[in-house]
Formats: structure tokens, C-alpha cells, sequence
């Protein structure tokens, strides 16, 4: 009898020891699903942020906030076309809302004008009545981009002389010197730069 009662005793103890295992795995078995659920939910939001942030940039870049005058005077390269235009009166010609394109001879571009002439930048500065029938003839008066130049056609500048424009980017004057288109597009509020290695003569 008392093996019996011994028997049923460990019968019972076996048996809720296995109940209480059962219940320890159910109860983990759940947990486990739900961490990888929400590791695997934040993925896609961390995805989303480069994208935004990445398109605002290009738009400001090409948005004009100077004058052709203003661009010429912050220029280091266009010091002495700056000048001039300030001595023949010009400057405030290209301040004005009237939309104008400018080849702009750089500094170097001065250079041989200078030695044909036989004068110093001084005296060239000096000479307004040069310096106003040859600065216009770098100005035309429209906004014409880089890529709408009409190649090998005569145009007709602010002095009323035409220059010529071929494919390859050089300009030829009314006295067949030529120049070379070196910079293009310097976008302004009132017309479009684009810089030059030579000095155009209108005649």
C-alpha cells in the first residue's frame, strides 16, 4: 500500500513538472515574433530621410542675385573691363533691368590691346571716346545663353556693329580678329556673361 501511494506521489510530481515546462515554452514562444517585428518595421523609415534632404540643393544654385555690373566688379578677372566701364559711364547701363548678354574680355585678354596700342591701362582708362565705341561692341542687347548662339549668323551689338559666332566658340570682329568663348552662362538678374580671351574691335 505504501509503495502504491509512493508511486502515485512521484506519478503526480512527474507530471506537473512536465506541466510546468510546457507552460515555460509557451510562454517565450510569443516573445520571440514580436522583437523581430519591430526590428524589421523601423528599416524603411531610416531609408526615406537621404532622399528628402538631397533635392532642395540644385534649385538655389542657379538662381541669379547680381547685376552684370555687380558680377564684373566681384570678378578678379575682369578688373580692368570693371574699370572701364565705370570710366566711359557704362556701368550703370549694365545695372539696369533691360536683359543683356556681355562677352567680357578677362584681364589677360587686355594684355595685347595694350601693347598695339602703344599705352599703359592708365591712359587706355583715360581714352572714354575709345572706351565707349568698344565696350558696346561687347554687349548685346538680349539674353543669349550659351546654348541659344546663333553659330555663323552676323550679330548685332549695343555699338550697332554685327559680330560672328561659329560652332567652335570663337567670335570674329568687323576687323577679322578673332576671340574665344572661354566661359559660359555667369547667369545675372538683368542678362548672361560669358568671358572672352581677346579684345573686339569694331573697326
Amino acid at each position: 500500500m505504501l509503495k502504491k501511494n509512493l508511486l502515485s506521489i512521484t506519478v503526480v510530481t512527474a507530471a506537473m513538472s512536465l506541466a510546468a515546462c510546457s507552460d515555460k515554452e509557451a510562454a517565450t514562444d510569443p516573445v520571440e515574433p514580436e522583437v523581430t517585428t519591430e526590428e524589421m518595421a523601423v528599416e524603411p523609415v531610416a531609408e526615406a530621410d537621404p532622399m528628402v534632404e538631397a533635392e532642395p540643393m540644385t534649385d538655389m544654385d542657379m538662381e541669379a542675385t547680381q547685376t552684370i555690373a555687380e558680377i564684373a566688379a566681384g570678378n578678379e578677372n575682369l578688373t580692368i573691363l570693371t574699370a572701364a566701364l565705370q570710366a566711359a559711364g557704362l556701368d550703370t547701363m549694365l545695372m539696369e533691368d533691360t536683359k543683356y548678354t556681355v562677352f567680357a574680355p578677362t584681364d589677360d585678354a587686355f594684355a595685347p590691346v595694350l601693347e598695339k596700342l602703344g599705352v599703359t591701362k592708365e591712359e587706355l582708362l583715360a581714352n572714354t571716346d575709345l572706351l565707349k565705341k568698344v565696350l558696346p561692341y561687347h554687349v548685346v542687347p538680349m539674353e543669349v545663353k550659351a546654348a541659344d548662339i546663333p553659330y555663323a549668323t552676323d550679330i548685332k551689338t549695343a555699338n550697332g556693329a554685327t559680330i560672328s559666332i561659329s560652332d567652335a566658340n570663337v567670335i570674329t570682329d568687323a576687323t577679322g580678329g578673332t576671340a574665344n568663348i572661354t566661359g559660359t552662362d555667369i547667369m545675372a538678374t538683368n542678362g548672361v556673361v560669358h568671358t572672352i580671351d581677346a579684345v573686339l574691335m569694331p573697326e
